[in-house]
């Protein structure tokens, strides 16, 4: 197994991912493709894992990285590789699938509920997600960390696994093998400080991680065993 993680700005790198492959002695490879760096052959890899950044899908035209962002991951649903986008790599999948991708009316920033759909309570990765991790019991709807301002139409022959209040399209799933998540799972403690610096209620929003971040990254660590295995 071999995973191939793809960056679009420095300050938004793969955290808890980097961190469990590394505890797995999963192989990984991770490309700097905002700052030009250029992908190996996708033959060398089983999945695929696109991270967010403050750019839109519909600024192509300004940042051409994510024009050949496109291509790698049309590419890897072609070939039928596991695929995971976060905020920015979840809209960048729907709009590799037809959908379009719009500024919403109000930004997502911080910890907020999403609630599972349907269809989410249904996936067995989002279920491992729904788990908590002290209790073992299942939880419908709990908080994740949103930095987001841009939203999407649900592509055509996704499933729509969960919603927040704002953002009706906060996870979907595409066959069985590609998820995209609005919110950011791979977030750290030092992430989210380092990303709230200068916000004007950073007081809280250090106070609310703390109390909720330990539950939160064992959510990730159920979603990683049953995503990337081992």
């Amino acid at each position: 197994m071999a995973v191939l993680i793809i960056k679009n700005i420095e300050t938004e790198g793969p955290g808890t991912i980097e961190d469990y492959l590394r505890r797995e002695d999963v192989s990984f490879s991770i490309i700097e493709l905002g700052s030009g760096e250029t992908p190996p052959s996708l033959e060398e890899f089983d999945t695929l894992v696109i991270l967010g950044g403050p750019m839109g899908v519909y600024e192509m035209d300004e940042y051409p990285h994510l024009m050949a962002e496109s291509r790698l991951i049309r590419e890897a649903i072609n070939r039928e590789l596991k695929v995971l986008g976060i905020c920015l790599g979840s809209q960048m999948i729907a709009y590799c699938l037809g959908a379009e991708i719009y500024p919403a009316p109000k930004k997502e920033t911080g910890w907020y509920h999403i609630e599972l759909t349907g269809e989410g309570l249904k996936d067995p990765l989002m279920r491992q997600l729904a788990i908590h991790p002290g209790v073992g019991d299942f939880w419908r709807r709990f908080k994740v960390f949103h930095w987001h301002g841009d939203t999407f139409d649900l592509p055509s022959g996704a499933f729509l696994l969960a919603s927040s209040i704002l953002y009706k399209n906060q996870a979907f799933r595409y066959g069985n093998k590609v998820y995209g998540f609005q919110f950011h799972l791979e977030a750290t403690t030092d992430m989210i400080l380092y990303w709230s610096k200068g916000l004007p209620d950073i007081d809280k929003m250090s106070k609310e991680t703390e109390k909720i971040y330990e539950e939160y990254s064992g959510r990730a660590l159920r979603f990683y065993k049953a995503f990337f295995g081992k």
